[in-house]
């Protein structure tokens, strides 16, 4: 598991925002992956909450090589499966499972699994796992409770989602234990309906600005 750890990192390259995608129209998955890599936000996110998704993935894998596409929401093993078949170059999930564990187990794709409470992230860590998603971010305490997390937890880096916004993120990427973030905003639903595909360059290019520290 620790060397798919390493796997994802490589992958994320240092971008401090991973877009979390919700493609209703199978159309857009193409064009809104190329404008967030054109403004500095190749890894992306798409969440298995529509069901275009599997699709958008499919699409966006295959025609934006400069993208590496993930899969999100992802709750048990044929979910992955399907995830990875489609062309998913990572997985992440809400939570974190025997079942889910297993299929990252025979699977060269890494899986970032969510992980909150200090029982979640120990199981977490006896499964060699130190790098996860904590979500949802805001709701479950936030930076603060975050950065409580640092000592007890050292070796544990996290990317938190849910709630995080331009407004918070850099409170988040300030700590010490948090690699990257996640979030919505750098592809608003407004904006992706109007098929504003300059206007989400222009969030994605501020969000990949974001200093680490």
């Amino acid at each position: 598991m620790s060397q798919k750890t390493e796997k994802l990192l490589s992958l994320l390259d240092g971008q401090p925002v991973i877009p979390v995608l919700k493609i209703e129209n199978v159309e857009d998955a193409v064009p809104l992956a190329r404008a967030l890599a054109r403004g500095g936000l190749k890894v992306i996110e798409i969440t298995l909450r529509t069901k275009t998704a599997l699709e958008s993935i499919r699409r966006a894998a295959a025609e934006v090589p400069e993208a590496v596409v993930g899969a999100g929401t992802i709750l048990d093993a044929r979910q992955f499966d399907e995830a990875a078949k489609a062309g998913s170059r990572f997985i992440v999930s809400p939570g974190l499972s025997r079942e889910l564990l297993s299929a990252a187990a025979g699977s060269e794709v890494p899986l970032l699994p969510g992980a909150i409470t200090p029982s979640e992230l120990m199981t977490a860590r006896e499964a060699g796992l130190d790098f996860l998603k904590f979500f949802p971010a805001e709701q479950a305490g936030g930076a603060a409770f975050l950065k409580a997390l640092a000592s007890p937890f050292a070796g544990i880096r996290f990317c938190p989602t849910g709630g995080v916004s331009a407004r918070n993120a850099k409170d988040y990427l300030d700590l010490s234990n948090v690699i990257c973030v996640g979030g919505s905003w750098v592809a608003p639903d407004d904006l992706v309906k109007a098929q504003d595909w300059a206007g989400i360059e222009a969030l994605a290019r501020d969000a990949a600005g974001l200093a680490k520290h």
